[in-house]
């Protein structure tokens, strides 16, 4: 790691806090102005200490004038310490309101960006290693915070004093105590940020991937115990978490040199302000108040400059945990409304693909090249077709998850690069052939797709995807968590779920992603009937693995390398001899059909990454 990336990800990173800082003015300078008020009068303490002394010591003045005068002194040290203390309450009650804050609005943008990331960014990250991401730089920022207003700001303020209040009575032990708190200073930040902080990236980089490793895994958990690669995955883990130990033991023990060469540094200008003050009331220019108030003063001193490295360290620790984060910060949404966008309104759901081309990436060759389709409103139609031909990246394209390079999407005549993401995608209920469900209720997963829906309602959409049977039959009926991903339900009940949140959803617009293709056929049968049903009064768009579901419907497109190559209904097409429908149709008949239609998982794969 070089040491322009690492001043980079620091001029970042205090750029991104300091930011957030001009948005919460107020808090900001109550906490410097409470820390600046108790360091000053952390301060200005010694000299008091040192009248107090030299009044106590006094020779030539009466007993009543040496305490009247110590009393002024205590009166004055008292008064000093009520304004550290109401000070400290200040700053310290103001910087937790300023952290609270800054957290939950960290939290909540990194979260709003996510959530708004492209298909392919979420494709290429672990959940584990995001969620791992956003949690560290959160909790980075409270002791970035303490670091910079809570310890780093009272220590310039008390170096800057003191070299100062000792330079006035003495200008060489100012000069003594500033070169030497300069130097410590230097070195502390040099060692922290030249030293230290190139390990601690490396380690970070690790701690993420175990985040990620383990998400991973615990996701997959089914799998894991499907094949018994318990150990296998342990082992695996164990690799991981080996090098970021042996990373770690590096980054700690380099913090620990770090630490003892900066002690040493401390020790050495104790000793020298320790023998200047000595040689100063030798040659009886101080006396014993005013050795009292450079050995006071120093010792002040020496405790801030003790933790000025383990201050630094902390800011650099703060930085490298809060670093991911910020980068997030600067990634580019995968899809963004334009300026102006308005909500879609969808009634009829007329399709229209205009003379669109569409690329993956970075790809020469485009899978979409001056494609144009048209779908009535109200019109069923099957996609089907190879692997790779086009059917899901059609309804990709459709949703809007990926912006076309050329032509023209239009939904009811509105183009849907110029209106809403939101409001296009909430007009178009998608059942997908995997269907995926929140760890909530199995009433919330139903109405997720209209929040507000009644319990009756809500009953409604389950009854018609015939899913109430085993609702009812559930511990606690609709209330029953359903797990991570819908893991405590079967297929077909997870399907069922699906059917009722389309259901419940009521969109002009449905595509089904074939529903009934890895079920039982008691499950089929029941969902074939409920998804007939649902797509009574709307445009269905079914993407089709077994060419029996789309028999019955208006019209079916064959997909080939991005082009429509047949349509027409089930009968037309399979009178075609030598067309491309009856050869898929025949094998799968056969029962002959080894992967060219049955895996939609890998399409999705294919048109991604190819």
């Amino acid at each position: 790691m070089t040491a322009s990336k690492n001043n980079n990800a620091i001029r970042d990173v205090l750029a991104f806090l300091f930011r957030h800082w001009r948005q919460e003015k107020a808090m900001v300078a109550l906490t410097v102005a409470g820390m600046a008020a108790a360091t000053c009068a952390d301060l200005v303490m010694p000299v008091y200490s040192g009248r107090l002394i030299d009044a106590i010591a006094s020779a030539g003045a009466s007993r009543g004038d040496a305490m009247h005068a110590a009393l002024h002194a205590l009166v004055l040290m008292a008064l000093l310490g009520v304004m550290l203390v109401c000070g400290r309450h200040l700053g310290f009650f103001a910087i937790i309101r300023l952290t609270t804050r800054l957290m939950t609005r960290f939290a909540g943008n990194a979260f709003w960006r996510v959530q708004r990331f492209s298909t392919d960014w979420h494709a290429n990250n672990f959940a584990g290693s995001i969620v791992r991401r956003v949690t560290r730089g959160m909790w980075a920022t409270d002791l970035m915070n303490d670091t910079l207003l809570l310890a780093l700001l009272p220590a310039v303020v008390v170096l800057v004093g003191s070299s100062v209040l000792l330079g006035l009575h003495w200008p060489m032990m100012g000069g003594i105590v500033a070169a030497g708190a300069l130097l410590y200073i230097t070195l502390s930040i040099t060692l922290s940020l030249r030293y230290v902080a190139p390990a601690a990236r490396l380690s970070n980089a690790l701690d993420t991937r175990i985040g990620g490793a383990m998400a991973d895994a615990v996701t997959c958990n089914p799998v894991v115990k499907a094949f018994g690669a318990e150990k296998r995955e342990d082992l695996r883990l164990s690799e991981i978490v080996d090098k970021w130990s042996r990373r770690t033991f590096r980054t700690w023990t380099r913090g620990t040199r770090s630490g003892t060469v900066q002690l040493t540094v401390l020790l050495a200008l104790r000793i020298t302000v320790i023998l200047y003050a000595l040689l100063l009331w030798w040659r009886g220019r101080a006396t014993p108040g005013d050795v009292a108030f450079v050995l006071t003063s120093y010792f002040i001193i020496h405790g801030y400059l003790r933790d000025i490295g383990q201050h630094v360290a902390n800011l650099q620790r703060s930085v490298n945990d809060m670093e991911e984060m910020v980068e997030m910060e600067s990634l580019p949404l995968g899809i963004v409304d334009r300026e102006g966008a308005k909500p879609i309104r969808v009634h009829g759901g007329d399709i229209r693909f205009d003379r669109v081309t569409f690329r993956y990436g970075a790809h020469a060759t485009p899978l979409f090249e001056d494609f144009s389709l048209h779908i009535p409103g109200g019109q069923r139609v099957g996609l089907v077709g190879h692997s790779g031909s086009g059917k899901t990246t059609f309804v990709k394209l459709l949703h809007r998850l990926y912006d076309i390079n050329a032509g023209s999407i239009l939904v009811d005549g509105q183009n849907i690069a110029s209106v809403m993401q939101d409001s296009l995608r909430a007009q178009m209920a998608l059942v997908p052939q995997e269907p995926i469900l929140f760890h909530r209720s199995l009433a919330e997963n139903i109405a997720y797709g209209r929040p507000h829906a009644t319990r009756e309602q809500i009953e409604e959409a389950a009854r018609l995807a015939h899913a109430e049977e085993f609702i009812l039959r559930q511990p606690k009926g609709y209330a029953t968590l359903v797990g991570e991903r819908g893991v405590k339900l079967s297929g077909g009940e997870r399907q069922r779920i699906a059917l009722a949140r389309a259901f419940l959803a009521d969109t002009p617009v449905l595509i089904l992603d074939e529903a009934t293709s890895s079920l039982d056929s008691e499950s089929e049968a029941l969902i074939q009937e409920a998804t007939e049903r649902l797509m009574v009064g709307r445009t269905a768009i079914v993407i089709a693995h077994r060419l029996s579901t789309v028999r019955m419907l208006d019209r079916i497109l064959v997909f080939d390398h991005g082009e429509v190559v047949e349509e027409g209904t089930h009968e037309d097409l399979v009178r075609r001899e030598d067309g491309v429908y009856k050869r898929l149709f025949d094998r799968q008949a056969l029962g002959l059909l080894v992967g060219d239609i049955e895996e939609p998982q890998e399409e999705d794969a294919v048109e991604s990454f190819d």
